[in-house]
């Protein structure tokens, strides 16, 4: 193999592809990445077998070839020739040289036959979507994903598809996100993507209206933009029934301004984090809502403006859950729904019906 590319590509390419590689390495072979040169292109791929990550980029080949190098040191050697032109080159003994501004290094490589093949996704099953409304799908519910093993299926966000729609859902136990954005299929199903690989497929989209499809196989889903590509296993087992955790009733709703909202919950959630008493109490009363955080070093208390339809009602919630529900979306308003101190609390935009976060609230002691 031998090549020349610009090295910013080169250190853009490994970059990416490297979230590909595991942290655990019990393989070792696992932890290369296999380059192929063929015509006017260079591939990178990386696999852990559950993500796998493959980019293309543009490079003057004068002998094709594939190797297999050492993922994670290469990845920061050609971080540091960003600035310089590269001319790679497989010699006999499988050994790497990377020749730039006058200086040549040499990294001996692995075997690329030894080198699991890129999957192949081969399905007739789709969903079209553009590129900023998949990107909010993931961003606006993947916070809410499970952390723990007790229930590996929650450690991933489920995606609904329809003709006309995806719904996106994450919970942990404690609160509930779901997203919906418009987008058109040839299938009605429901799969669960893995927490990390929906990481990845994010940093790879735009926000922009081109549209993409995402193929989705019996086990794995693949998205493919123009030089990239990325394949990810899907997790089994049953999903929670989601729609069943939502109240359908409520008998208070109250509107308040996002911004005030998060500001507010922001300073009153401080001193939550001193004491022991680790939530803020939210009074919703005579159209205010006074939000309250007490410990042993003080107490802060702040009322913002509200809209109040139906009941009285004080109760409690981790401010964290509450934040991050706020936090991933730009609506001016939004709108709290509640029932009574023990049941959750069902935010939602004013108008429509785009999403939707449930938490559950906490018991107040004192």
């Amino acid at each position: 193999m031998l090549l020349n590319c610009v090295g910013l590509e080169l250190s853009e390419a490994f970059l990416r592809v490297s979230k590909a590689i595991p942290n655990k390495i019990t393989n070792p072979i696992l932890e290369g990445i296999k380059l192929s040169a063929e015509d006017d292109t260079l591939t990178l791929s990386a696999t852990d077998t559950d993500l796998s990550i493959e980019k293309k980029i543009k490079a003057d080949v004068k002998i094709e070839g594939e190797t297999v190098v050492p993922g994670k040191f290469i990845t920061e050697f050609v971080k540091k020739l960003s600035s310089s032109d590269i001319e790679l080159e497989v010699n006999e003994r499988n050994q790497l040289l990377i020749r730039y501004d006058g200086n040549e290094s040499v990294i001996q490589c692995y075997n690329p036959v030894e080198y699991p093949g890129f999957k192949k996704i081969k399905t007739d099953e789709w969903f079209g979507i553009s590129q900023k409304d998949f990107k909010a799908l993931i961003n606006k519910t993947i916070f809410s994903v499970a952390i723990d093993d007790s229930r590996p299926i929650l450690k991933g966000v489920l995606l609904d598809i329809n003709q006309k729609e995806v719904t996106a859902v994450a919970l942990d136990g404690y609160r509930l996100a779901q997203v919906n954005k418009k987008a058109s299929s040839n299938v009605k199903k429901s799969i669960v993507v893995p927490t990390r690989s929906l990481n990845e497929i994010s940093k790879l989209l735009d926000d922009t209206d081109e549209i993409i499809n995402v193929y989705i196989d019996n086990n794995a889903i693949m998205i493919d933009t123009f030089d990239t590509k990325i394949i990810s296993r899907l997790l089994e087992g049953d999903f929670v029934n989601y729609k069943q955790i939502i109240p359908m009733n409520h008998e208070t709703y109250v509107i308040v301004n996002k911004v005030q909202l998060e500001d507010a919950l922001e300073r009153v959630s401080l001193l939550s984090k001193v004491g022991q008493n680790n939530f803020v109490k939210f009074d919703i009363k005579e159209n205010s809502l006074i939000l309250t955080s007490n410990s042993e070093i003080g107490n802060i208390k702040e009322k913002i403006s509200a809209v109040l339809n139906g009941k009285d009602v004080s109760i409690a919630f981790n401010p964290r859950f509450i934040l991050e529900a706020l936090k991933v979306n730009s609506d001016e308003f939004v709108k709290l729904c509640l029932n009574t101190p023990s049941n959750p609390c069902v935010i939602v935009p004013t108008e429509g019906d785009e999403f939707l976060y449930l938490i559950l609230p906490v018991r107040m002691f004192g």
